[in-house]
């Protein structure tokens, strides 16, 4: 029998080859105008694998999420859940922009930077317009189903899915009919998601290559002191997620960590948290959760619990304004940071959503939005570490909210569903 080598390490392999294959198309082809070109043919079989998966999220989203709302029975039910979810997402969210807050003026990455500091009236062509609590709740519900579908607004699908499920939920054996087709629909999605993820390798490699041909490693020595105080800052704050962890689940975090680590690495490597959305359902599902509980918290997550986005967004905030020599007082930090509270909610979907969120703000605070030339260089590898924080986040406080709705299922009996998964002997459930 072929031994088959654990996803994990083809990941990790793939990764080390797509960085050898960058570094020598960046070596081969100084003139950057001609690594990027060849960064653009080498990147197609990454960006196809990440449209891929952005083709299956909005339809694999509303069937898992409804057929969960649908089984809990209850609009009472789903009402819990949901703010047992928040109350989690918002801490989570504080703790983020907090210890970014922090870490920036302890560490002051900005300060005696020692690169030419780009002309304060330069733009970084992102948009910038202010995002506003009116904004975001008329955001928050779609105009058109179809449209949201369309657009992967995966909190306009949330919101509508939870509509339906409840709705499903309450016409009892009517509606069982349909549930079962949706049900089917999930299984058929999960089931494409299976052919997919088998492109992951290929992509991971890919899109390693392309980033590194484009901007060399020799950029991570010049912004070394920044990126490796924001990498610093995202070993403190798995830290404190994996605490909190620990708190609700006990030693089994442990467990969990070790699951999720397939989906940790191709989210680092893709620099996409969306990429591990299916592999964390599955780690969540080996690791005992209900999917009722992962289908509804999961989704949430991607809107409302983007961590490692967070706490980037005040840090390079203030890793900017002391790269000006910008003093800001306390109270101008807390106040930044409650506003970024509110806009990071409405980060989740957008290409380099952070850069956007940060320029926006960057703007309320009357900072240089030239800034942001400085980081651009180094984004990529930034957002790299700033999607597999969102994994890690996302996945312990699903798994933290199975446990308090007594949703989690006993070790044991986690393992042999596990077994009957692999065997295909049963249905993710």
């Amino acid at each position: 029998m072929k031994k088959k080598f654990p996803p994990a390490v083809t990941i990790l392999a793939s990764m080390i080859i797509g960085i050898l294959i960058g570094w020598m198309i960046f070596e081969n082809f100084p003139d950057k105008k001609s690594a990027s070109q060849i960064a653009g043919y080498v990147s197609i079989i990454s960006d196809v694998f990440l449209r891929l998966i952005k083709m299956l999220i909005g339809p694999l989203v509303f069937s898992t999420l409804v057929v969960g709302v649908a089984h809990m029975g209850d609009a009472a039910s789903v009402g819990r859940v949901f703010a047992k979810a928040l109350g989690w997402f918002i801490t989570a969210s504080l703790i983020s922009l907090l210890l970014g807050l922090i870490l920036a003026n302890i560490l002051q990455p900005g300060h005696n930077l020692g690169l030419p500091l780009p002309d304060i009236g330069a733009s970084a062509n992102l948009a910038t317009s202010k995002f506003t609590l009116k904004d975001f709740v008329s955001h928050l519900v779609p105009k058109s189903f179809a449209e949201a579908m369309a657009n992967n607004e995966i909190l306009q699908i949330v919101v509508f899915s939870m509509f339906f499920g409840v709705a499903l939920a309450s016409l009892g054996e009517k509606a069982k009919t349909l549930v079962h087709a949706i049900e089917e629909l999930a299984e058929a999605m999960l089931k494409i998601t299976g052919y997919v993820m088998k492109l992951a390798p290929l992509a991971v490699m890919a899109a390693m290559a392309a980033t590194v041909a484009v901007n060399g490693l020799g950029i991570l020595l010049k912004f070394a002191v920044f990126m490796g105080d924001f990498y610093l800052g995202l070993f403190v704050l798995w830290g404190v997620l994996i605490f909190a962890g620990f708190v609700v689940l006990g030693p089994r975090i442990f467990k969990l960590l070790v699951l999720i680590k397939e989906a940790f690495m191709l989210s680092f490597a893709t620099a996409s948290s969306e990429a591990a959305y299916p592999k964390i359902l599955d780690a969540l599902d080996r690791f005992g959760v209900n999917r009722k509980i992962s289908s509804f918290v999961m989704p949430m997550g991607y809107s409302f619990n983007l961590d490692g986005s967070m706490m980037y967004c005040t840090f390079a905030t203030l890793f900017i304004a002391q790269a000006y020599g910008i003093e800001l007082s306390i109270g101008t930090q807390v106040t930044m940071l409650l506003i970024l509270m509110l806009t990071s909610k409405g980060m989740a979907g957008v290409p380099r959503a952070s850069l956007v969120v940060i320029a926006a703000t960057l703007n309320q605070f009357n900072i240089p939005e030239a800034g942001l030339l400085l980081i651009l260089g180094v984004d990529a590898f930034l957002d790299m570490g700033r999607s597999a924080t969102n994994a890690i986040g996302n996945s312990i406080a699903t798994a933290a909210v199975a446990k308090w709705e007594g949703e989690l299922k006993p070790p044991a009996e986690a393992e042999r569903f596990a077994a009957d998964l692999d065997a295909g002997r049963v249905a993710p459930a």
